[in-house]
């Protein structure tokens, strides 16, 4: 719900890019410059270090426990089975994103109502799996301040939805033609 709230906030200023996987797949597509891209990825990163902060700052100001700050983890998956996962869902998001917001084949309108809502779903799939990441900058805060394990994992998490996102570029310009 919190993307559904950015997109129609935030969107009219920076298209809502809180994800270095969508960033990633906009760039591929040229709808965004190498400059923009490099820019995005490095704001998301400090965003997501800032929110992690945070909540850190929070949960010890009210005394709660700090060893979960919404990392990710293989849970009961391989390596290779947490990839797989994590691609697959942030190919599905990212399509998604690439579609609805396409020029060509897209309603604006509806935007952030169908991202946040797809989303949704993607967590309600793969939280139980792996906590959920699709974006490496959501996934790489939380795991430099909780450390061990999570930091030890998180290069799935960041290239998982790299790879997640560029599938759906591709997909989406070659075989749904969202690119003009």
């Amino acid at each position: 719900m919190t993307i559904i709230a950015a997109a129609y906030s935030i969107g009219t200023i920076s298209g809502a890019h809180l994800n270095p996987a969508v960033s990633l797949g906009m760039w591929v597509n040229k709808r965004i410059s190498t400059m923009d891209l490099l820019y995005y990825i490095v704001g998301q990163i400090v965003g997501g270090l800032i929110a992690s902060f945070a909540l850190l700052t929070v949960l010890n100001a009210s005394g709660k426990e700090t060893t979960n700050l919404g990392q990710n983890a293989f849970g009961d998956l391989s390596a290779f089975g947490a990839l797989m996962v994590e691609i697959i869902l942030t190919f599905i998001f990212v399509l998604v994103i690439m579609t609805v917001t396409s020029a060509k084949k897209g309603n604006a309108n509806l935007a952030g109502i169908v991202i946040g809502l797809t989303l949704t779903m993607i967590h309600l799939v793969g939280i139980p799996l792996t906590g959920t990441s699709v974006n490496p900058a959501r996934s790489l805060a939380p795991a430099i301040f909780v450390g061990g394990e999570a930091l030890s994992q998180v290069w799935v998490f960041i290239v998982a939805p790299l790879i997640g996102g560029l599938l759906a570029a591709l997909v989406g310009k070659y075989l749904l033609d969202t690119e003009d």
